[in-house]
């Protein structure tokens, strides 16, 4: 693990520019469960390499704003989860279901018509040519499978919990290729388990621990409240967190500065590390780097700095690239006011 005290890090995406990608189709809708491949401006004989240059603008972006661990920005992918979710055998892609999002309303979603099983590796490429294009730490992002199965019509499995433990098998297929293909930290993106927090007690920690069985090193649960642009009230605390005290995951990425979440909580978290998000995506401003400095020191009376990973709140997606260049660039000078502090 990075062994700067404070290393900063992202949730995972960042914008992804105009050239590529249809911002006002993406804005427009709610993440896409099943394929939006019209969201592309680029034709598919040359999408790879145009994601490829894409990538390589999100790299140096966050090297240049000066983040520690940093990510793919995931140019790739349509949404956090579609391109994961939509590649697994025993998933219809071209009859999709339906499920409610977290906020009541009825979305196309990946059908379950048979046994999920992983085809082949998805994101392992994209892990690779990260791992080629930086030599700072870098970190992938999956969607975990409690929030698969959740973002699922189950036309195949006989109850929630083995839909569930399906999708932990092939997530933890893919994370140990991800770890062999030089990943320092796999991130499994779990909003689901704040949004439905009674399955959660039943299934989710047994799911993360599926998961992530037998992969060495940093591994994150990513929880947040949902994309900014989506939902723009967020509650004070977390419906489900202490329970992933007990979860394999080494380290939990929390929402604290849109939320101004009671940082008590991370007294039940003892043992593990926090990616606290301290950059808030609801506002356009840039934050100062002092007030940045301030979020984090907010930490220090729960946990103790070397536990402390600050991050913006979630992923940049949905946020035009110079703010979120900015905002990345307040974070890590945020993070170096501190450390100067404690030196």
């Amino acid at each position: 693990m990075e062994t700067k005290l404070l290393p900063t890090t992202v949730v995972g995406s960042y914008p992804q520019p105009d050239w590529l990608i249809d911002r006002g189709n993406l804005g427009g809708r709610l993440p896409p469960r099943v394929r939006a491949r019209e969201i592309w401006r680029v034709a598919p004989p040359y999408l790879e390499q145009a994601q490829d240059d894409a990538t390589l603008i999100a790299i140096r972006d966050m090297e240049r704003a000066g983040i520690d661990i940093v990510s793919d920005g995931e140019m790739r992918r349509e949404s956090y989860s579609n391109r994961f979710a939509t590649a697994l055998e025993g998933i219809d892609i071209d009859n999709p279901g339906t499920a409610l999002d977290r906020t009541g309303h009825p979305n196309p979603v990946p059908r379950v018509a048979g046994a999920i099983r992983r085809r082949i590796p998805v994101e392992v490429g994209d892990v690779a040519f990260l791992r080629r294009n930086t030599d700072r730490m870098v970190k992938i992002t999956m969607p975990g499978p409690f929030t698969m199965a959740q973002q699922a019509q189950n036309d195949f499995y006989r109850d929630e919990e083995e839909l569930i433990m399906a999708y932990a098998a092939a997530v933890n297929e893919e994370a140990r290729d991800l770890k062999a293909a030089g990943a320092d930290v796999i991130q499994l993106d779990e909003p689901y388990l704040q949004a439905r927090p009674d399955k959660a007690m039943r299934y989710g920690v047994k799911a993360i621990d599926r998961a992530l069985q037998g992969v060495a090193g940093p591994t994150a649960v990513h929880l947040c409240f949902g994309y900014a642009h989506v939902v723009h009230e967020r509650p004070s605390a977390y419906s489900f967190l202490p329970q992933l005290a007990d979860c394999a995951a080494t380290q939990i990425s929390i929402e604290t500065a849109q939320s101004n979440l009671d940082l008590g909580i991370l007294a039940d978290l003892a043992g593990k590390d926090i990616t606290l998000g301290v950059i808030t995506l609801g506002d356009p401003a840039v934050e100062a780097a002092e007030l940045v400095a301030g979020r984090i020191r907010r930490a220090f009376a729960h946990a103790k700095p070397e536990r402390i990973i600050p991050s913006p709140d979630c992923g940049m997606k949905y946020i035009d690239r110079g703010t979120a260049f900015a905002k990345l660039k307040a974070l890590a000078e945020g993070a170096a006011i501190v450390r100067r502090e404690l030196a």
